[in-house]
């Protein structure tokens, strides 16, 4: 079935690299900081720290859940070390905050990132008063998308409809789990090395390579079907 924005009462967003592109270069800074942080953890090289966190990455959907799982950290203390970066890279997007905020029904940020750093990035946007809900790291009990249970819970706490959500995503293997929920799903391919890992097309509506022109189209039709606002 292709996607049907007249269906949509949960507008459901990723941050990092779908609301800001990936020539923003704020996940680089994130990236760098985590290698440091286990090189420091670990007491090895550059090298190795960096094998060591994407292995972590690729096996248990962050760098984060892997480090918990094997070295028992305090995932504050990683969070708040690997998001103390600098966010001038990131320019306001007034179109999308207008596409964004006439957009019908609830909006949510659902981001394996935390709450402050999410909040940050927002602001930096101008995005902060677009959305109604955020769902993060924290709440996910550091299980994080694809966790199944980071859908199931959210679904639960933020009172969402499966069958009325749209998930619009640039990582492909976290719309398998918004797809078996009846979500209707949208993978943003941003163009990264990692956006298509795992990519599973049955559990893909709709592949956009620009959110805005693709909320333009949402708009249009809407404001075709029913008043916006």
């Amino acid at each position: 079935m292709p996607f049907d924005p007249t269906r949509v009462d949960f507008w459901i967003f990723d941050l990092d690299y779908t609301l800001y592109p990936a020539s923003a270069r704020v996940f680089e800074q994130i990236d760098q900081r985590m290698g440091v942080f286990i090189a420091e953890l670990l007491g090895c090289d550059a090298a190795e720290a960096r094998r060591i966190q994407k292995m972590y990455f690729h096996d248990h959907g962050t760098t984060l859940a892997g480090l918990m799982h094997y070295h028992a950290i305090e995932p504050r203390e990683f969070l708040d070390y690997v998001h103390d970066i600098d966010l001038t890279g990131l320019a306001q997007v007034p179109r999308l905050a207008a596409q964004i905020a006439a957009l019908p029904g609830q909006r949510i940020v659902f981001t394996n990132g935390d709450a402050p750093y999410a909040a940050r990035v927002l602001d930096a946007l101008d995005l902060a008063d677009c959305f109604h809900g955020m769902w993060d790291i924290h709440a996910m009990e550091y299980r994080p998308k694809p966790e199944p249970s980071a859908y199931s819970g959210m679904i639960a706490a933020l009172g969402v409809d499966p069958e009325r959500a749209v998930f619009v995503e640039d990582s492909a293997r976290n719309l398998g789990p918004a797809k078996a929920l009846g979500m209707q799903t949208v993978w943003l391919d941003a163009a990264t090395d990692w956006g298509d890992r795992a990519k599973d097309d049955a559990a893909i509506d709709i592949v956009i390579d620009d959110i805005g022109q693709w909320l333009d189209a949402c708009l249009a039709e809407l404001a075709e079907t029913k008043p916006l606002g």
